[in-house]
């Protein structure tokens, strides 16, 4: 536990004791107390002293007695007054802190080995040795959700999404640091839950720091593992919806690996085979050379499936208009747009093209 924690512990019981109570560490020093001009002090001899004595010492004036956690003897509690009430009180405080101790340090080291398995950086045989240690669950399902805070005036990711997913209860859930403007949550969830309720909670914990915090999050989110070991893989999906969502779906802030389509595909491809399949697509003429008004008539003929009169209609433009603009697609490139398999190439061509613009970095 971090001495600024035991300080604070030691703050909210204080007045409770009614005596001057503190923590020494494991070196001896006094790291926590409710009389501030005694952090600091050394007290080396109370602890080889406490080594031979079966529960407790008292001390010049102070009561002293080992904090137990973890089957380990670290730090000591003292209580002012060599008194009985001084005596039930260390044993107390004692007792309190080594329990706080235990609960923090389980959790800390949890998240830390989860965070060396989503980084890749535990052997896959080892990590089933360390969850048995931990008693940490293999087999439960789980997603990976990435978030990146392009902008952040206060404080960092891990410190914004923490207090977000503590205020929603987050049992199960694991906050774990990144880089300074990413974060990771590893959820918890049923095997029969779909993407959407994943997506769902994202969405709230983005609205929830947009309004507490005023930081705008871009979050990816991977397919569902049932396994730990799968994490890793997890983690590279979540990474990669974020960044292909990106370029592909600028307009959406919450991307999911299962639903990037034909992005997924091209981001896989080498950037010279990219270029390779635009320069054969468009060997009789530039896609530059298409005006950006042709070029959003094709991105809603797209959207009404290739049908021409509903596209006219949402455009306010009349039928002949439609079919003009299509013609100088198939001139400079010998596809009709009219024609399903044709349509495809050239949509696959556009994202190609845009793919190549932006140049995601690879996982």
């Amino acid at each position: 536990m971090s001495n600024r924690l035991f300080q604070s512990i030691i703050h909210q019981i204080k007045d409770t004791v009614g005596r001057t109570i503190g923590i020494i560490d494991e070196n001896g020093i006094v790291v926590a107390c409710s009389e501030f001009s005694k952090i600091g002090e050394s007290k080396q001899r109370v602890k080889e002293e406490l080594s031979f004595a079966p529960d407790s010492v008292v001390y010049d004036g102070y009561t002293y007695r080992f904090i137990s956690a973890n089957n380990k003897n670290d730090c000591i509690a003292f209580v002012e007054g060599d008194d009985s009430h001084a005596s039930t009180m260390t044993e107390l405080l004692s007792i309190f802190i080594g329990n706080m101790k235990e609960l923090y340090d389980e959790k800390y080291d949890k998240t830390s080995f989860m965070k060396s398995v989503i980084l890749d950086n535990i052997l896959p045989s080892d990590i089933y040795i360390k969850s048995s240690e931990l008693h940490f669950s293999t087999d439960c399902n789980r997603v990976v959700i990435v978030f990146r805070f392009p902008q952040i005036t206060d404080g960092s990711a891990y410190e914004i999404l923490s207090e977000a997913v503590a205020s929603d209860g987050g049992e199960g859930n694991f906050v774990i640091n990144i880089a300074e403007h990413d974060a990771v949550i590893v959820k918890e969830i049923s095997p029969d839950d779909e993407i959407e309720k994943t997506e769902k909670y994202a969405k709230k914990l983005q609205d929830k720091i947009l309004e507490s915090r005023g930081a705008k999050a871009l979050i990816g989110i991977s397919t569902a593992v049932d396994n730990l070991k799968d994490l890793a893989k997890a983690y590279k999906e979540a990474r990669i919806a974020l960044e292909v969502g990106k370029v592909f779906d600028i307009e959406k802030p919450i991307m999911s690996y299962e639903n990037l389509g034909i992005g997924r595909l091209i981001y896989q491809l080498p950037t010279t085979l990219c270029e390779i399949f635009l320069q054969e697509v468009f060997k009789k003429g530039s896609l530059e050379s298409l005006d950006r008004e042709t070029l959003m008539t094709v991105q809603s003929f797209f959207e009404n499936n290739l049908n021409v009169s509903e596209t006219s209609r949402k455009l306010f433009v009349h039928r002949n208009t439609l079919v003009y603009r299509l013609e100088k697609i198939r001139k400079l490139s010998g596809l009709d747009l009219r024609e399903f398999d044709h349509a495809v190439t050239f949509k696959v061509a556009l994202m190609v093209k845009k793919y190549l613009a932006n140049k995601p970095t690879k996982f």
